[in-house]
């Protein structure tokens, strides 16, 4: 809830001594209000909110829905696990590539082009992608390289808009506490989604499906009115844009291990799918894990400190993430890791809310939306690289608790520092 604003009562005696100012959590009534941070339905009851948090959403459920339909679309193609998980690996290095271009030119020219030209190239080369299969693999990976390298900067443009649409810093935190959350309907979603369609229909249903999201959630994300006129504060000179801050690349890097995490998680549920002979698994085991990040996120709103978290807060996240992963190495079985996988999926919002607010903070001016691309970057890079080593490897759960601990070593050696957050101006 956001804290009342009281005017300043003038003294009435002739003593100059300073009227007694009242409490911040104090109403007009003079009552004594709670303490507590603004929660998800605050952030929402704000004008363009909703609309602007459910297109980003829509826009980004591709990313969790084409790694399952291609690994599934190629074995059924008579690809090999390995070479399957190679090729999703590639859909998730493309948009590693492409995510800090695009957010440079949204600073620079505005939201709705980039969104609109991109949303039209990853319709465009799934619906490709879903007619001619998998069989020839180099058009195959033509295909999944502009799939994945056009997807829209809607992630990055949204966090960009909160400083737009909300009154203070208390309400943009939640609100990027929010955006992580809702990340993990992608992730939720997205699988289930797409290993649904590929099992009762086929996998370029699946891809058909995740091509119309993009397109359904890019275009009224676009064309709300805080996306048509914002405009990045004035940038500084420097090629580097946002990475010309030191502290700004090993916090990248530590988040290229912990995307891969997730990139490995996705590949032990095929994994475990094939140990057990049933499909469920699959994916039951990424939605439970980020169904536990939606509780993860309710959590952390609940009781994030009422300032802005520094690196000592992203160092401890870190450090009980590596922990969480322990328990999934026991030879379980599979209800048993499904339960398991909950104690890494409740910090797994709380960790990139943190690093969003870090990232922004350091962001040069004029940098923020490219700063976000980065982000995405490292962890879509880390995705990839997770998921490229978790096939040949098995999709062992070894994979993600060594990536979740070269993120804590990272954060613990280099911790970065948090300078004040930089506004953003609106034209």
């Amino acid at each position: 809830m956001a804290h009342a604003q009281v005017r300043d009562v003038p003294g009435t005696t002739a003593v100059p001594i300073p009227p007694p100012q009242p409490s911040p959590h104090q109403t007009p009534d003079g009552e004594v209000a709670p303490h507590t941070s603004p929660t998800f339905r605050d952030v929402l009851r704000h004008r363009h909110c909703s609309r602007l948090l459910i297109s980003s959403v829509t826009a980004r459920l591709a990313l969790g829905m084409v790694p399952g339909a291609l690994i599934l679309g190629a074995q059924a193609d008579g690809h090999s696990l390995a070479t399957a998980s190679l090729l999703a690996a590639l859909y998730g290095i493309a948009p590693a590539l492409g995510q800090p271009l695009l957010g440079r030119l949204a600073d620079r020219r505005g939201l709705p082009l980039p969104c609109h030209l991109r949303a039209a190239l990853v319709a465009t080369a799934l619906g490709t992608l879903a007619l001619a299969g998998t069989s020839h693999l180099v058009f195959a990976a033509l295909c999944v390289t502009l799939a994945g390298a056009g997807c829209p900067p809607t992630q990055g443009g949204l966090r960009s808009l909160w400083h737009a649409v909300l009154p203070d810093e208390a309400h943009v935190r939640t609100a990027y506490t929010l955006d992580s959350s809702s990340q993990q309907i992608v992730y939720v979603a997205g699988p289930a989604l797409a290993i649904t369609l590929a099992t009762w229909l086929s996998p370029s249903a699946a891809l058909c499906l995740a091509a119309a999201a993009t397109l359904a959630g890019s275009l009224p994300f676009a064309t709300a009115h805080p996306a048509r006129t914002w405009r990045a504060a004035p940038r500084l000179r420097g090629r580097r844009g946002a990475l010309c801050t030191p502290a700004m690349r090993p916090l990248l890097l530590s988040l290229v291990f912990f995307g891969a995490t997730v990139g490995a998680l996705d590949v032990a549920g095929i994994a475990l799918a094939e140990q057990q002979d049933a499909s469920w698994p699959a994916g039951a085991l990424p939605a439970t894990f980020s169904a536990a990040g939606l509780v993860g996120g309710v959590l952390f709103v609940r009781y994030q400190p009422t300032t802005a978290p520094g690196a000592r807060h992203l160092t401890l996240l870190a450090a009980g993430f590596t922990l969480c992963w322990l328990p999934l190495l026991l030879p379980l079985p599979a209800p048993a890791l499904l339960t398991l996988a909950m104690l890494p999926g409740v910090l797994f919002v709380s960790l990139p809310t943190v690093a969003s607010l870090t990232v922004t903070s350091l962001a040069p001016p004029g940098t923020s939306t490219e700063a976000i691309g980065w982000m995405s970057s490292a962890m879509r890079l880390g995705l990839a690289a997770g998921t490229a080593l978790a096939g040949p490897l098995g999709g062992h759960f070894t994979i993600p608790l060594l990536a979740a601990l070269g993120c804590a070593l990272l954060l613990g050696a280099r911790p970065a520092p948090v300078p004040a957050p930089v506004a953003v101006s609106v034209h």
